[in-house]
């Protein structure tokens, strides 16, 4: 029977078993270390950080404002800083699981580095001497001492160590749970779709209980007592983790992931002057060229990006010494980089979407706090909490979805996901217009009762907008992260999770550029800009919902070109057979020049 598995991103053939060892470094038994049993716990840990570090970054903007004394733009700044901090470090640790570390090693100690972050932020605010005095921002605004010098250090310190450690824990959790699944075992490869959604579902229940409970406690006894909780509930996932470690299979580094890639950029230069042969058999690596080797997982040469090939043509040499790596390449490594090169596209349409995101995570709350929060005599909804409408939707939404929905589409599509991943991207990236365009409206309303009427709406007018992007977010958060783990690209899951991440953070930076260049156009004729008050009765921020609104459906248009891009640039599936996962393999036939993998997420 031949061994199933692929070549990793050097070309070296290797299989799905011999790549995944138990936690003392032994081969893993299919039997004992894979499956949902060890998903369990890495959905612990992912439920339980998520709690933690929600709690703090939805309710930032408050500790910011009414504690540290920053003006408003400056305080949502801070925060979408903060949280683009958190998922562009996510490369570093996808890089640093993939090539030196393992993704157990690498979640337990920045995992640690993120507890620690956490003590101190509650340490701070706790301590009167590392805050500034207590003042009323909104009264008295203009006379409120500033954090700075070694209490603005404290802050920052603090805040970014919980950047960087949640910044590399993130990545590895998904992957980490992913790689317990066998995708060459057919009921793993129907059970590796429903883990993605179960990963959702934790990350839903993590921010639904920060936002609702952890929140509550923030506003009633004190951001100390709520970033202490967020310490304990990060410590409590740490311990699921460290729960789990006799069951996990795991995948050990294989040294630099980004060297390979480089390689072939460095030898399609020095051959740029050189002409590829006509005959691909001709170039290294070519699996016409060796017909004794095992065809499955290898990647066909393709002519997208042509110059690249440039990478693999082997140099007539009458001392017949070998090239260096960095001027011949195989066929492989340069199909992967194009696989990279070609996702590129795909990832950046999902940028405006976090930043509609960034929008509901900082202005969208304090938009809340002007309404009425009143639900019962006593009671009153914190205004960050009312980011967990959609979250309490999702928790039943979720399961139906992935017991009718899937099962249903499954029949019609034959996908294993029910709808592929950029089918379901689309249809996010549709949704989340309509978001800003809610958001857009009930702010109008919302202006205009208060200055024309002097009235107070209820904050619950500006839940539409909340659970629209939450239902949008399901679909497109969970499709980038499948689409992207799906590729052909062995021994680089953890960092093309994290690429996904970086999403977020494109997204967050480029609301803090939005909110910047809003500010300086829009001042010459307002007087002081859309965003520029502290008061939202006296700014816009409906005319930048509409903005947003208006880019956004600009983005899905965009989005519309390059996935049509994506699935057509693919050659036709007339040499495509089934693997054991349901997927299209390329048939080896040297007349052909076909990606294995592209097809795999059409």
């Amino acid at each position: 029977m031949k061994t199933t598995g692929r070549q990793d991103y050097r070309g070296k053939w290797i299989s799905e078993e011999a790549t995944t060892v138990d936690w003392r470094g032994r081969p893993s038994n299919p039997n004992k270390h894979a499956g949902m049993r060890p998903v369990a716990f890495v959905l612990g840990l992912q439920g339980f950080e998520i709690m933690a570090i929600a709690a703090v970054g939805n309710n930032l903007i408050t500790y910011v404002i009414n504690e540290m004394h920053f003006s408003l733009s400056k305080s949502a700044n801070i925060v979408t800083n903060f949280i683009g901090t958190v998922f562009i470090l996510a490369l570093l640790g996808g890089y640093l699981s993939d090539s030196y570390l393992g993704c157990f090693w690498t979640m337990l100690t920045f995992g640690f580095l993120e507890l620690s972050g956490f003590i101190l932020l509650s340490v701070q605010a706790h301590l009167p001497q590392l805050k500034p005095l207590k003042c009323n921002m909104v009264t008295d605004g203009e006379n409120c001492e500033e954090a700075k010098g070694f209490k603005s250090l404290i802050f920052f310190v603090a805040l970014y160590l919980v950047a960087l450690g949640s910044g590399c824990v993130k990545p590895n959790m998904i992957a980490h749970g992913a790689d317990q699944f066998n995708q060459t075992d057919p009921n793993h490869s129907n059970m590796l779709s429903k883990y993605f959604n179960a990963a959702y579902f934790a990350f839903s229940i993590g921010e639904l209980v920060a936002l609702t409970l952890l929140v509550w406690v923030q506003t009633h006894s004190g951001m100390d007592v709520g970033f202490g909780i967020s310490a304990a509930a990060m410590a409590l996932g740490l311990i699921s983790l460290i729960c789990g470690t006799f069951l996990y299979r795991n995948k050990p580094p294989q040294g630099s992931i980004l060297t390979p890639i480089a390689q072939v950029f460095v030898a399609a230069i020095l051959k740029r002057k050189h002409f590829c042969p006509i005959d691909p058999r001709m170039l290294r690596g070519s699996q016409s060229k060796d017909p004794n080797s095992d065809n499955d997982g290898n990647l066909q040469l393709t002519e997208r990006f042509r110059f690249l090939n440039k990478a693999c043509i082997e140099l007539e040499d009458g001392n017949n010494e070998r090239e260096s790596p960095w001027s011949l390449c195989t066929v492989n490594q340069v199909e992967q980089v194009k696989i990279l090169i070609s996702i590129i596209p795909i990832f950046a349409c999902t940028i405006i979407f976090n930043t509609i995101l960034a929008q509901l995570q900082t202005f969208s709350v304090q938009q809340g706090s002007s309404m009425n929060t009143q639900l019962t005599k006593s009671f009153h909804i914190p205004p960050a909490s009312l980011q967990s409408i959609p979250y309490m939707i999702l928790i039943f939404i979720l399961p139906l979805y992935d017991t009718f929905f899937v099962p249903f589409a499954r029949k019609v599509t034959g996908h294993d996901s029910g709808i592929t991943p950029l089918q379901r991207i689309g249809f996010g990236l549709f949704v989340a217009t309509f978001s800003m365009i809610s958001a857009a409206i009930m702010e109008n309303k919302r202006r205009n009762a208060a200055v024309n009427s002097n009235k107070t709406l209820s904050v619950f007018w500006i839940t539409p907008q909340f659970l629209i992007f939450g239902i949008s977010e399901m679909f497109t958060a969970v499709g980038l992260i499948e689409f992207f783990y799906k590729q052909s690209l062995r021994g680089m899951q953890s960092f093309l999770t994290a690429i996904t991440y970086c999403s977020y953070s494109f997204g967050f930076y480029l609301s803090s550029v939005l909110v910047y260049l809003v500010n300086k156009i829009t001042s010459h004729s307002s007087g002081g800009g859309w965003l520029s008050e502290n008061n939202l009765n006296k700014d816009r921020l409906d005319l930048f919902y509409w903005l947003l609104a208006a880019l956004s459906f600009i983005n899905f248009l965009n989005y519309l070109f390059w996935a049509n891009w994506y699935f057509h640039s693919r050659p036709p599936s007339s040499s495509q057979r089934p693997d054991f996962n349901g997927q299209d393999l390329y048939t080896p036939n040297p007349s052909t020049t076909k990606i294995v993998g592209d097809e795999n997420i059409p």
